[in-house]
């Protein structure tokens, strides 16, 4: 039989033990923790790191890729510094380029492909809503087309109704834009329909009565009493000569090539006006025509 002091002293041992072991326990979590916390502060630090250099990369491919869409661009971009208002009006509508900017281009950039300074009448045939009076009076190049001549004859209607007096549309012109009116119309003839040296007489009155004279005449007045101060007389005459390309697409046709074979440069005047007048073989050549004569 054990004494009360045996006792009480095992009890005092076994309560110092387990003060010894809840005192490591705690002791190893600590540890533990520290070990996680630290493994995860490594961790971000690597993932930050790794973000940090492929924003760079980004940053880097994306100012790459700005600037060389900036050089295409600018490429793509003719210099027009130095072209006329007819040129550039050919250009922005028509994306015809002027043969000596093409050649000025070629030179400064040997083995590029140019767009030839002449063009055959499929490339030049004016398409879609003229600019600024189109709207106004609701015509369309497109509207005038072989295909479709009842369309045709009332697109020309529109444009001649400023040169018949029983229309209710008749403008006649004063002064200046008389004046205008004569040096621009005597550039232009329909010889394709009559033999007439242009649509007007030296005076201004009407030399050919055709239905395809009675519309440059009459879109010419239209111009000029509207919008004077918007179109040059060269410009008025280049309006002029998109739609006599579409009233006789076949003779044009033969003109827009004679005219690249010759190496001249192409232009609504060129190929429309009287300027070259019977260029094609030497003679006006007939073939198809759109709208009544």
């Amino acid at each position: 039989m054990e004494h009360d002091c045996c006792i009480q002293e095992k009890n005092s041992h076994n309560t110092e033990e387990n003060r010894d072991q809840d005192t490591k326990q705690p002791s190893k979590v600590f540890l533990l923790i520290g070990t996680l916390l630290i493994g995860a502060v490594l961790v971000q630090a690597f993932n930050f790191t790794q973000i940090n250099q492929a924003n760079g990369l980004l940053e880097k491919q994306s100012a790459a890729v700005s600037l060389a869409g900036s050089n295409v661009q600018n490429a793509g971009a003719p210099d027009m510094s130095g072209w006329t208002d007819n040129e550039k009006m050919n250009y922005e509508m028509h994306g015809v380029i002027p043969a000596r900017a093409q050649v000025s281009a070629t030179a400064s950039s040997p083995g590029i492909n140019t767009a030839p300074s002449t063009a055959n009448f499929s490339e030049v045939s004016p398409k879609g809503v003229p600019i600024i009076y189109g709207s106004e009076l609701g015509v369309d190049f497109d509207d005038v087309s072989p295909n479709n001549q009842q369309k045709a004859n009332e697109t020309i209607a529109v444009l001649s109704a400023f040169d018949q007096e029983k229309s209710g549309k008749f403008i006649e012109l004063q002064g200046e834009k008389f004046q205008r009116y004569i040096k621009i119309t005597s550039q232009i003839s329909c010889e394709y329909c009559c033999g007439a040296e242009s649509i007007i007489f030296p005076d201004g009155k009407r030399a050919c009565g055709c239905a395809h004279s009675y519309s440059m005449r009459g879109l010419a007045k239209y111009l000029l009493d509207k919008h004077a101060d918007e179109f040059t007389d060269d410009q008025i005459l280049e309006e002029l000569g998109k739609w006599k390309t579409l009233y006789f697409p076949g003779a044009l046709a033969q003109k827009a090539q004679a005219l690249k074979d010759k190496g001249i440069e192409f232009s609504y005047i060129n190929l429309a006006s009287n300027k070259y007048r019977g260029l094609e073989n030497g003679e006006p050549q007939g073939g198809s025509m759109v709208g009544g004569c």
